[in-house]
This record gives structure tokens, C-alpha cells and sequence, in this order.
């Protein structure tokens, strides 16, 4: 059988010939005792003995799995301890026990997630994220496992544990180890991690983020749905960490969220992406970029129906007051810098108004003529002929409107560009090159004139 495809359920019916592992010194005979008392029993007699005597029964597990190397011996050990995290996830505090602290409980599962044997993988991953995030904190933040001082081997550090852990899920994004299991369980495991502000951190850096933004789409199937409920709940996790608000403010995630809350019917997805939202509203430039995509009709729409979290309620009426005050701070001229900055030009009222150049024309010098350096880009690598004839058009507005408009627009190299434009197959396109090197060469009166 395809060990990617095994089940707990058939790994657990499998007999483990615990007498020859202590014949050969494998485990000793306090430890076969422990594990033929528990070995095939049934739930109720296996939580009685971890109620009696837990501490013992991981350092066993944590034995074996460090000592045996027969792969259908670890994969047992790892079902059973699967098993019992399923139970009653409050077991996995057993590992941090004071009784424990010469024991390196992270090191086997941190090996094993390198095992070329999915199901050894998948239950290392879930059982250290597990043991991970149930571990006692102190003053600084957390402790390390095992800190025992007469140790002569290095003991397994919680820093350890979470840059591995980071490196192996951004892997399973990268590069699945199984073909339909490896993100779903990835991800499922960082909607757990990324609790811990030094994972965020790896994450970060690991360029894990651009990795989980692909992932935001509507879903349909519930294994699906589950993926996307699991993936939002990472960007809300990400979005009280800065260096993470940076990417997502940059990426395409916004457009994707709206896209996604728009079309859910699951409450709980609706709801972690209201709280994203929400955290990010206020951060940087995305409230403006919500603005400019709309997000308050979605919300206005969302408030009209049936919702019964307090919290997805509470959300969606922040939202819609915080939008509307985005929308009334928000002078025309941050709205168009907006548009301008994301590269989503468009025909819309404020590129035509002569009030909107008049009042704002100074204001396209601020950072050494950024808003027009950006335009000109726009020329050269925009492939929307809508963009690419809203930034000639624009581009004639300033040299319309700024009194050495002429000189500036020449001085950036704009001409060049705009004259490779004249050729463009979209007649609009053309056109507003057209407008453009009119304005520049003849000045504005002459170029009017033209126009009419």
C-alpha cells in the first residue's frame, strides 16, 4: 500500500513486537510494560492511564520514536499519539511536564518531518504544532523543552522547533509532498502557529506570504471551504504583524478578500475576512484601497442579511463607519494617487474635472514628481489599454495645467514613450498619445485648439 494513502485506523490494527525491542536494548522493560497496558486498548482504559500516568507514557512515545527506526514501529507511535491529541487536545501539555525536562520531546517529530513517508510527515506536523503551542510561557515569552543542565547533548530549543516548522510548511506550499494533503495540512497548521509572533516573523521572511495569497478564492466544495476558512484565518493572524500588512497591502490579497466575502455563504469564512478587514482599515494606504474597491457597498450589502455572530455583526458596522470617514477624509487628489499608485486608472470623473487640476496641480510635485514618474511608468509596462490611455490623457493634463508643464514632462523622458504610443492598435490609446505630444509640442493653447 501506498504509505501516502495510509489511515490511522489501519496503521492502529497493526501488532508491534514490543518483546523484541526490549531483547535487543531498543526499550527497556518498564517501558514494555507501560506499552502493552496500553497497547489495543479500548479510549476509556487508555484516558484512565494517562490520567495516572502521562509523563511516563510520552517518554516512552518520545523513546521510541527517537531509538526505533523501523518505519512501521514510528508511524504506530505517531498514530497513537495522534490519536490521543484527537481525544482531548489538553494532553499535549503532558510533553512540557517538570518530570520530562531531561527528555528532547521535539527532536524525533522535528526528524521526521523530513521523512520521504507522507504519513510520518503529516502526523510529526500536526503533533509538534500541537505540543508547540500549548508550552508553558514565563516572563521573557516561553521556555525552551528540556533545560536540564547536566545534559550532555544539546537540547532541542523552542527556536528551533518554529524555524523548522516554517521552513518545512512553506515547503509543503512550494512544493506538496502529497499531491492533495500537503497544503490543506500546511496551512491548517499555521492557522495554528502563526499565533506566535516569532513565527510571523519567519514566515515573513520566508516570503510565506505570497504564498498563502494564491489560496484566496471562492470556494464551493467543503473541503475547500475549509482550505479558504484556514488560509483567511492566516492573513487575519498576519494582519496584526506589520512587516506582513506591508506585503498584503502590496500583493493583490485586498481584491481577493473583497471577491471572496462577497460570494461566501459560510458565516465563519464571512466573518474571519470582516476581522480582517477591520485590523486593516486604518493601516497605511489600504483604507484608501478599500474605498477604491468598493468594499462599502460589499459591507452595506452583507449588513442586509442574516447573520448571527455578534462579532461579524460588530465588524461589519465598524467597517461601514470607518469607510464612510475614509471616503470624506480622503481629498480627490489621495483618491486619484491612489488609482495612480495601484496602476487601476480608469476613466473616472476626477481626470477631466479643470477644478480637480487646477486645485491640485502643485500637488504633483511632491517626491520629485512621483505621481507623474509613476505614470510614465505605467506607459512602459502597462499592457490595459484603459491605463495606458488614461495615463497619456493625464500626463496632457499636467502639461495643460503646471505652468512649466512642458519643461518637467520633457525633462522625465516622457516623450519617448508617449510617441511609441501613437502606433498602438486601441484607437483610445492613440488618440490620447496623440493629445499628449500635441500638448507637448505645441503648448496647451495651440493643442486645444486642435482638439476642437
Amino acid at each position: 500500500m501506498d504509505v501516502a494513502e495510509l489511515t490511522s485506523e489501519q496503521v492502529l490494527r497493526r501488532d508491534i513486537p514490543w518483546e523484541t525491542y526490549m531483547a535487543t536494548k531498543l526499550i527497556s522493560s518498564t517501558s514494555l510494560q507501560l506499552l502493552r497496558r496500553y497497547d489495543h486498548r479500548s479510549q476509556s482504559q487508555r484516558e484512565q492511564l494517562l490520567d495516572d500516568d502521562g509523563p511516563a507514557y510520552i517518554r516512552v512515545f518520545v523513546h521510541v520514536l527517537h531509538d526505533i527506526l523501523k518505519e512501521e514501529t514510528v508511524e504506530y507511535v505517531l498514530a497513537l499519539v495522534d490519536e490521543m491529541l484527537a481525544a482531548n487536545p489538553k494532553r499535549a501539555r503532558l510533553f512540557h511536564d517538570k518530570s520530562l525536562a531531561d527528555v528532547d520531546t521535539y527532536e524525533p517529530f522535528l526528524r521526521l518531518l523530513w521523512k520521504a513517508n507522507w504519513f510520518i510527515q503529516e502526523k510529526s506536523c500536526k503533533i509538534l504544532a500541537s505540543i508547540v503551542s500549548v508550552r508553558p510561557k514565563n516572563q521573557n515569552g516561553f521556555v525552551t523543552n528540556g533545560e536540564a543542565s547536566n545534559s550532555k547533548k544539546p537540547i532541542t530549543t523552542i527556536d528551533d522547533v518554529l524555524t523548522a516548522l516554517v521552513k518545512w510548511l512553506c515547503e509543503q506550499l512550494r512544493k506538496p509532498s502529497h499531491p492533495s494533503r500537503g497544503v490543506p495540512t500546511a496551512v491548517n497548521c499555521l492557522s495554528t502557529l502563526l499565533k506566535e509572533p516569532m513565527v510571523r516573523s519567519s514566515f515573513v521572511k520566508a516570503d510565506g506570504v505570497k504564498l498563502l495569497v494564491p489560496l484566496i478564492s471562492p470556494a464551493s466544495t467543503q473541503q475547500s471551504i475549509q482550505l479558504l476558512y484556514e488560509t483567511c484565518l492566516c492573513i487575519w493572524l498576519l494582519s496584526y504583524y506589520e512587516p506582513a500588512i506591508e506585503y498584503l497591502a502590496t500583493s493583490r490579497s485586498l481584491p481577493r478578500l473583497i471577491d471572496v466575502i462577497k460570494s461566501s455563504t459560510k458565516e465563519k469564512v464571512v466573518r474571519v475576512v470582516a476581522l480582517t478587514f477591520k485590523n486593516l482599515l486604518s493601516r497605511g494606504t489600504l483604507g484608501a484601497q478599500m474605498v477604491d474597491l468598493q468594499l462599502l457597498q460589499v459591507v452595506q450589502n452583507l449588513k442586509a442579511q442574516a447573520w448571527s455572530d455578534e462579532d461579524l455583526l460588530e465588524a461589519l458596522n465598524y467597517l461601514e463607519e470607518g469607510l464612510r470617514d475614509n471616503i470624506k477624509k480622503l481629498s480627490s487628489f489621495d483618491m486619484y494617487k491612489q488609482e495612480v499608485l495601484l496602476g487601476n486608472l480608469d476613466w473616472s470623473p476626477m481626470h477631466k474635472d479643470p477644478i480637480f487640476w487646477r486645485e491640485n496641480i502643485t500637488n504633483f510635485e511632491e517626491n520629485d514628481f512621483q505621481i507623474l514618474r509613476v505614470l510614465i511608468t505605467i506607459l512602459d509596462t502597462s499592457g490595459d489599454p484603459r491605463a495606458l490611455a488614461v495615463a497619456c490623457f493625464d500626463l496632457s493634463q499636467f502639461i495643460n495645467y503646471h505652468s512649466a508643464g512642458r519643461v518637467i514632462v520633457t525633462n522625465l523622458k516622457a516623450k519617448e514613450r508617449v510617441m511609441k504610443l501613437m502606433n498602438h492598435e486601441n484607437a483610445e490609446v492613440t488618440k490620447n498619445a496623440l493629445l499628449c505630444i500635441q500638448r507637448l509640442f505645441l503648448g496647451a493653447k495651440f493643442a486645444s485648439f486642435l482638439q476642437a
